[in-house]
């Protein structure tokens, strides 16, 4: 799964990409308020992918994060 913020909407955008593949395919939208654990948790995300705060093992750790609380919200 990939994560992404839409902040005019506040939104999570949830998307995936088969592995190996270069296309990616829309999943659905979760309002902030419909998840607000997952929204915080994809926006320090998208923080972490900054030059300044950039660390791999600290990103594979909070997309982690970020792929239990979508699965959780999902019921999986």
């Amino acid at each position: 799964m990939l994560f992404a913020i839409d902040r005019e909407t506040q939104e999570v955008i949830v998307s995936e990409s088969p592995k190996g593949s270069k296309k990616v395919n829309f999943v659905e939208r979760i309002a902030l308020q419909d998840n607000k654990p997952l929204y915080e948790a994809v926006a320090l995300l998208t923080m972490l992918t900054s030059p300044e705060h950039f660390d791999t093992s600290t990103f594979k750790a909070m997309d982690k994060v970020c792929q239990l609380l979508y699965n959780k919200h999902k019921g999986i």
